[in-house]
């Protein structure tokens, strides 16, 4: 082989600023393009175009997240039948995830054969794949009522439960 044919193979990047530009072509650049896409991706779209000090950037910051919301204690009771209506039925009218289907004898004995306090505690609290009732749209003793109604439905003979007395 000749001397010209090996000098051909054995590249041309030798030098210092041919590294350099290699190092540049090959990392720099999809770094920067990288970061450039990424930085596009999670720009915030609804952010306010003023100075940090401005009163609307400062309103925005301090906005509230949450709220509290006050339930008029004094409004009439729901009945069981108005409250599984609302709250109960979408999964006590199919049976949904196992829970135990409406007037089904069958499924409601042994939780009926327990007692009220006990049907009343897992309703509140939640058993199984049903979630608390508790502190929702509804108070205890309206869950109460809907635990009786369901109950008695099934051939239970649970006695509807007292209304507690307002708090003085």
């Amino acid at each position: 082989m000749s001397a010209h044919h090996e000098e051909a193979h054995t590249g041309g990047k030798k030098s210092i600023p041919q590294i350099l530009f290699w190092f540049v072509l090959v990392f720099a650049v999809p770094y920067f393009v990288v970061t450039s896409v990424i930085s596009l991706g999670f720009s915030d779209s609804k952010s306010v175009p003023y100075p940090a000090s401005h009163p609307e950037v400062t309103a925005k910051r301090i906005e509230k997240v949450g709220s509290v919301e006050m339930k008029a204690v004094d409004r009439e009771p729901k009945s069981g039948e108005e409250v599984y209506a609302a709250q109960c039925a979408a999964c006590h009218t199919a049976g949904v995830a196992g829970a135990p289907k409406f007037g089904d004898a069958g499924a409601w004995a042994a939780r009926i054969k327990n007692g009220y306090e006990t049907l009343l505690t897992s309703a509140l609290k939640g058993k199984g794949a049903m979630g608390a009732q508790g502190g929702g749209a509804f108070n205890d003793f309206e869950i109460g009522r809907a635990v009786v109604h369901m109950a008695n439905a099934a051939g239970g003979k649970l006695p509807e439960p007292k209304k507690p007395e307002a708090a003085k």
